[in-house]
């Protein structure tokens, strides 16, 4: 008998949306023609490129004058915000301080690294117990010379939800631009960048059941960034090279499908997810969540169990036919703990401990009914073989 299979390991990536793979499945086939081209074999794919650009507009609610470059995922993005304010910015004037939180991802924090060694100042706000900072901290911490705030929509360890716009108002206030990594809220939380403080925003498609190797990146209207990318024409001279049209027509096709799931994540996803949590915690002895529970995303659920490693239940949940995560998918194979959880406070031994479960829309009751079973089962197999465990 075939083993059923529970994929929760949704904020590392996502199965591509049926929808999505289908739309794409012409422009691997007879619509081959390259939409730069003045034939109609080019011709044909415009009107295509077009409307799946326009969903992804319509997905982060962008006016038609602002600027949201296709390019190939998030880190892309990040580094092309950071680097081009580099270029725009604190090369041409005295502005040479950069904010962002210690609890980003790696494409921001080694980014910000990389620009320490060419004579930037950056300043790594700490996170508090709920795994957020606030408004405040960033306001504290700009100075005359502060250029950018970098700045998670949302951590995809946690869920922890940060108050973008109100670090976003606490920025322009003083004049400094603001750019949000949202890979991890696309299609579990609205997202509107109308009429908001946001200058630059970042998104991953494979995050909300686009291909992997499309993403996109906005600019607001009236900010100037360069090119991460040379090249030609395509995106209005902001990211050269030919399109990649397929994945642009996924990304389009999962961004319709996300702005429509919105309503789902907010009610069956987070009665699943909180269903999953709650039991957890009521029928297993000494665990907990990590974070802050009130400000997450409705997907996300971050457990620890005492007394066991999480690569031994990971072992065990994947012995099982289940897919879960100690944490990053970008930060897998660093035995260390994970730098999230110990900017929380957490001490090593519980972050170890730590478990990430995150669901999707595809994500049913009965999967996690069989998950709850299979996750009793493994704490209690690894807890009798603990020889340092102790119940209390």
């Amino acid at each position: 008998m075939k083993q059923e299979r529970i994929y929760l390991d949704n904020n590392a990536t996502t199965m591509v949306a049926p929808e999505a793979r289908d739309a794409m499945l012409p422009f691997l086939g007879e619509k081959y023609g390259n939409p730069s081209s003045l034939h109609a074999f080019g011709g044909e794919i415009r009107h295509h490129l077009a409307e799946a650009h326009d969903h992804v507009y319509d997905l982060i609610d962008a006016l038609d004058q602002d600027d949201v470059v296709i390019n190939s995922c998030a880190t892309e993005g990040n580094n092309t915000v950071l680097q081009g304010v580099y270029h725009t910015v604190v090369r041409n004037n005295a502005k040479n301080h950069i904010i962002t939180s210690n609890v980003e991802h790696p494409s921001v924090l080694n980014t910000c690294k990389f620009l320490e060694t060419l004579g930037v100042q950056v300043t790594y706000l700490p996170v508090n117990k709920e795994g957020i900072v606030t408004a405040e901290q960033v306001a504290n911490a700009i100075i005359d010379r502060t250029a950018l705030v970098s700045i998670m929509w949302a951590n995809n360890e946690t869920g922890a939800v940060f108050p973008v716009e109100a670090i976003a108002q606490a920025a322009k206030a003083r004049g400094v631009l603001f750019h949000t990594d949202a890979t991890q809220v696309i299609g579990k939380l609205p997202v509107s960048v109308r009429d908001r403080s946001i200058d630059f925003l970042t998104l991953s498609g494979h995050k909300f059941h686009a291909p992997k190797g499309v993403g996109a990146l906005f600019v607001k209207a009236g900010v100037r960034l360069p090119p991460l990318l040379f090249g030609g024409e395509q995106m209005g001279g902001l990211r050269g090279g030919t399109h990649d049209v397929h994945n642009m027509i996924g990304l389009g096709m999962a961004a319709l499908l996300a702005k429509k799931g919105i309503t789902d994540e907010q009610t069956r996803i987070r009665a699943l997810r909180d269903k999953l949590e709650s039991t957890v915690l009521r029928e297993i002895s000494d665990t907990g969540v990590n974070g802050g529970t009130q400000h997450r995303t409705p997907n996300t659920a971050n457990i620890w169990f005492k007394g066991v490693e999480g690569e031994a239940v990971l072992w065990d949940l994947n012995e099982h036919g289940i897919a879960a995560s100690t944490g990053s998918a970008c930060a897998s194979g660093n035995e260390k703990a994970s730098y999230v959880l110990l900017a929380l406070g957490i001490g090593p031994e519980i972050a170890h401990s730590s478990i990430r479960f995150s669901l999707s829309r595809y994500t049913t009751e009965a999967e996690i009914d069989t998950a709850l079973e299979t996750i009793r089962t493994v704490i209690e197999r690894l807890r009798n073989i603990s020889f340092t465990y102790k119940k209390g």
